[in-house]
């Protein structure tokens, strides 16, 4: 194993962090180490160094305050107590249920009500209106923008209030993200609404278990943003467009889009070719791997598992997968769904915010309920100041 290797074989990694192999273990369990087999001997496993060395240098001491809060903003420990969704032991769970199991069979809508504590909510009104070439996205944040200049502020309102609220903001961006469907769909759950606008019935049981799956992933940067807006007691309305502004960059939302064009170059050469491009670039590639699941994003499994990859994403699966070690996760899987069945380019990423309205609408409701102030203190850096 080479000091260039990011993965460290069992002796070396308890030799980084100086515990027993229980605490290693631990650590993989808790989705705090990556793991993956030996490839010499399937019988032992490789630790992902990055993870190794963060977890050891935790444990030499660094135990300040302010230590503890940086570590906690890049993948470290929880840094919010929050009882909506968890990821443990290689599962995702909303509030205690299995949210792959739940993707056999349920809606978004009845995920909304397991989130939000309520009856599951109707996700859409009768008003749609069409876009007028608007993309989606952009149709999706002037919504949400213009009802947060005029709704009233989330503090001091009843939590029925709130969640009756919540039903009719999720559903202005609903409106916005999908448009004008045929007056049949218009009171049909999201997944097929969503279906009837792309002219894709058949895809719909496909988009259903998708916008489960993307309900909700903790406290991941979009929903942190989320809940940083509802602490200081903004409107439903802003809090979500907090959300959805911070899910259009490339490491959050974004990242199907890159899997779309590494996919167009392996079409144009091969997969193997592009991904040695892409590394040769320094850029990582997109979709592959997650820090809390080491054996494997659950939620791409789910969904791959219904789906037959075009030969250019399995070409590009094995490619990645042989080179980077980590396996293919959700943001691989939305590409494909949308692949198959010819959706929109920007598919994935209407289906990651439509479904994850759901999720920032939970955990704003949770912070709303704390009346606590987000505000963490800046560790500074900048030139010395005078102190007296």
């Amino acid at each position: 194993m080479t000091r260039s290797s990011p993965w460290l074989p069992a002796a070396e990694a308890l030799a980084l962090m100086q515990v027993r192999p229980q605490t290693l273990y631990a650590g993989v369990s808790r989705g705090r180490i990556r793991a993956k087999p030996d490839a010499a001997d399937p019988r032992r496993s490789l630790y992902h160094r990055d993870d190794v060395q963060r977890l050891a240098a935790r444990a030499q001491g660094r135990r300040s305050s302010e230590a503890v809060a940086s570590e906690a903003i890049q993948w470290g420990e929880p840094v919010l107590p929050s009882a909506v969704s968890t990821v443990a032991g290689g599962r995702l769970w909303y509030r205690g249920q299995d949210a792959c199991a739940l993707s056999i069979g349920a809606t978004l809508e009845d995920v909304a009500g397991l989130l939000w504590e309520c009856a599951p909510p109707r996700l859409s009104s009768d008003e749609a209106e069409a876009r007028d070439g608007m993309p989606p996205l952009q149709a999706g944040l002037r919504a949400l923008a213009l009802r947060a200049a005029i709704d009233p502020p989330s503090r001091g309102r009843s939590p029925q209030a709130l969640r009756a609220e919540a039903a009719e903001v999720v559903s202005t961006l609903a409106d916005a993200l999908i448009g004008k469907v045929p007056a049949s769909a218009a009171a049909q759950p999201l997944h097929a609404r969503l279906a009837a606008a792309w002219r894709r019935p058949r895809a719909a049981p496909q988009l259903r278990r998708a916008l489960v799956l993307l309900a909700d992933h903790e406290l991941n940067a979009s929903t942190f943003a989320a809940r940083v807006t509802a602490s200081t007691g903004a409107s439903l309305a802003a809090c979500l467009l907090t959300g959805l502004a911070t899910l259009t960059g490339p490491l959050h939302g974004g990242a199907a889009r890159a899997v779309q064009a590494l996919v167009r170059q392996t079409e144009q050469s091969s997969a193997d070719a592009a991904a040695r491009e892409w590394l040769a670039h320094d850029r990582p590639l997109a979709a592959f791997g997650h820090p809390l699941y080491p054996a494997g994003d659950v939620r791409c499994a789910a969904l791959l598992e219904e789906l037959e990859l075009p030969p250019a994403f399995a070409a590009l699966r094995e490619a990645g997968e042989r080179l980077v070690g980590e396996p293919v996760n959700i943001d691989f899987a939305l590409a494909a769904l949308a692949a198959v069945h010819k959706l929109p380019a920007d598919a994935p990423l209407v289906l990651f915010a439509l479904a994850r309205s759901v999720g920032w609408t939970a955990h704003v409701l949770e912070q709303a309920a704390t009346g606590h102030l987000i505000r963490p203190r800046a560790r500074y850096t900048g030139p010395a100041v005078a102190q007296d």
